[in-house]
């Protein structure tokens, strides 16, 4: 049986993951599947049109450019944002959606809950995990009402495409993730995480910079203070 939901391949220059992810991600499950894609000029577009997935084109450059693209097309009530560069792994896709058939309003892989791993274990210092747990947990001191979230910021996940509409994100870059987290805390909304494997980057360097990044997610944060406990519900 199709799902009612579509896979958002959220894609620039991803050419090698696509080509070893290419028969692991579960199309054939889902009513829709399409790529909404940052301006690749590695083969990406064209490895897409012959997996027969259409590629929709960013008006400016930008992960949560994207997310909006993707609510502006998408046929189908529910969406699973998933990035082919090899760190989400597929067979949690059909996961993902299941949270959301099963009641919640956002399903984040989490890479920190118990029983995930992310691609810094292992490592001594773990510098990229330790600044997304410390966000991470600031968010849920800050705003969250209900159970704790333990990954605020991964792209791996999945919600209603009315649902992303009614949250008027205004992002522009990687900080999408936290903002939409942080609106669903601020509106009560459950929010619930499947534990994942962060597997490594299949190829190419990688688009989130720490410290570009990190002050994106600063700047987010401040933005959304109002909205938090210390100055009461929206």
């Amino acid at each position: 049986m199709t799902r009612d939901s579509a896979i958002v391949l959220l894609t620039l220059d991803e050419i090698t993951g696509l080509e070893l992810l290419r028969g692991a991600i579960p199309v054939d499950s889902f009513a829709q599947v399409f790529a909404v894609d940052g301006g690749s000029t590695d083969g990406t577009r064209e490895l897409l049109a012959e997996m027969g997935v259409p590629v929709y084109d960013q008006p400016i450059p930008g992960r949560g450019v994207a997310f909006r693209v993707a609510a502006d097309v998408a046929r189908t009530e529910r969406l699973v944002f998933f990035s082919p560069d090899g760190n989400e792994d597929p067979s949690d896709i059909i996961r993902l959606d299941d949270l959301l058939v099963q009641g919640a309003d956002l399903a984040i892989a989490s890479r920190f809950a118990a029983g995930a791993s992310n691609e810094e274990d292992g490592h001594f210092l773990r510098p990229r995990a330790r600044v997304n747990q410390g966000f991470t947990w600031i968010a849920n001191k800050l705003f969250n009402r209900g159970p704790y979230v333990t990954d605020t910021i991964n792209g791996f996940r999945a919600m209603r495409r009315q649902a992303l509409v009614e949250l008027q994100t205004t992002v522009k870059r990687f900080p999408i993730e936290y903002q939409i987290s942080i609106r669903a805390m601020q509106r009560g909304w459950r929010i619930a995480e499947l534990p994942t494997n962060e597997l490594p980057r299949a190829g190419g360097e990688s688009k989130c910079l720490s410290w570009p990044v990190g002050k994106d997610h600063l700047k987010v944060l401040l933005t959304e203070l109002p909205g938090s406990r210390w100055f009461g519900e929206r």
